[in-house]
């Protein structure tokens, strides 16, 4: 199989990691920054100024921006790569589509994990709205326990690659599948997309626990309940994109995420948090919109929503550890009867049959 030329949009720590894999497996990338500085710190030194900046990046990436790629820079790639933001992501796909052929549209493939702040969109819906139907069917989510750090340094690495389309799943696995980067197949990307943003919400919690100086027993979240009565499937959330991806970020110093939570535990305020953190830690804006979802599907989810009333309610930390703590028994696996669900509702929307997992 001959390698696609690839367009990577986003030049953040996930971004450079995943350009400078697929350069080194053979594909010819262009890199598209939002910075100037990055677009010539790239093309002339190999380096990212600020982000992985130790890290000297193949010669096989191209930086190009900060003005957004052209049509025909998109028509002349086979493989579009999303490593933005997800509350940045409608704003890029309004911008994308104008200039997709959508007859033979590029391999579309999705790494930010989060919920739209607002909306409570996952981003299998933000691109049926930007993009039509089409090309959400067609569209891939790779996620799964994966530092940039270690992807840098080729350290073996497993993912989840999810699309409604086998097909496309299928393409995008060997675009991305080397020995040191192994990728695995599912046909259920609405279930890795809940598992990708509520980890993040979960790692919040848990870094927190640390901060708190509470150790390893107090680490543990619950990703299934949402999840499931949102109509995903069971089985996603004991992928690698599920309790693969909860146990890396909720047990790492590495992890944006948990580093917040940590942080708020030492005493910190989370606006001093984000202004240096130095990167996006999707949790915090995710945590609305899963908020959201856990009202909208009725279920008990009390760590997602104390995390929630401390990000967004001002409620006091200790305080809200304390109630957690005192909660009364509940059931572990109340996973609601079959019914309308969520997941029906999108994939009526897309056309497709709704599954009965």
């Amino acid at each position: 199989m001959s390698t696609p030329k690839v367009l990577v949009l986003g030049s953040g720590n996930f971004g450079s990691c995943l350009s400078d894999h697929l350069a080194d497996a053979g594909s010819s990338v262009l890199l598209w920054s939002r910075s100037a500085e990055v677009v010539r710190s790239m093309n002339q030194e190999q380096k990212n100024v600020r982000y992985l900046k130790e890290h000297t990046f193949s010669s096989n990436i191209t930086a190009i921006g900060p003005d957004f790629p052209s049509k025909d820079v998109i028509s002349s790639v086979g493989v579009v790569l999303f490593a933005i933001p997800t509350q940045n992501l409608r704003g890029v796909l309004k911008e994308m589509h104008r200039m997709l052929d959508t007859e033979s549209p590029p391999l579309l493939i999705f790494v930010n994990k989060g919920i739209e702040k607002g909306t409570q969109a996952l981003t299998l819906e933000i691109i049926a709205d930007e993009c039509g139907s089409d090309i959400a069917k067609m569209s891939v989510f790779l996620s799964g326990p994966s530092f940039a750090k270690e992807i840098i340094k080729r350290q073996p690495t497993q993912v989840s690659v999810s699309s409604l389309s086998p097909e496309h799943a299928e393409r995008a696995a060997a675009v991305f599948h080397q020995p040191w980067f192994r990728c695995y197949t599912n046909d259920d990307p609405i279930g890795v997309e809940l598992c990708g943003a509520g980890k993040n919400v979960y790692a919040i919690a848990a870094g927190v626990a640390a901060g708190l100086g509470y150790e390893n027993n107090a680490r543990a979240g619950k990703l299934t309940r949402v999840g499931v009565a949102y109509g995903a499937s069971p089985i996603t959330f004991l992928s690698l994109a599920g309790i693969g991806d909860l146990f890396l970020t909720c047990s790492s110093e590495k992890s944006r995420n948990f580093t917040v939570g940590y942080r708020l535990g030492q005493g910190e305020s989370l606006d001093d948090i984000l202004t240096t953190l130095g990167s996006v830690a999707e949790g915090v804006e995710s945590s609305m919109g899963y908020k959201m979802i856990i009202d909208r599907v009725g279920v008990e989810a009390p760590i997602a929503n104390a995390v929630y009333r401390v990000l967004y309610e001002g409620a006091v930390l200790k305080g809200v550890v304390e109630d957690v703590l005192n909660l009364p028994r509940m059931v572990e696996h109340d996973l609601p009867p079959l019914g309308t669900s969520p997941v029906d509702d999108l994939l009526s929307r897309l056309k497709l049959t709704p599954i009965r997992r």
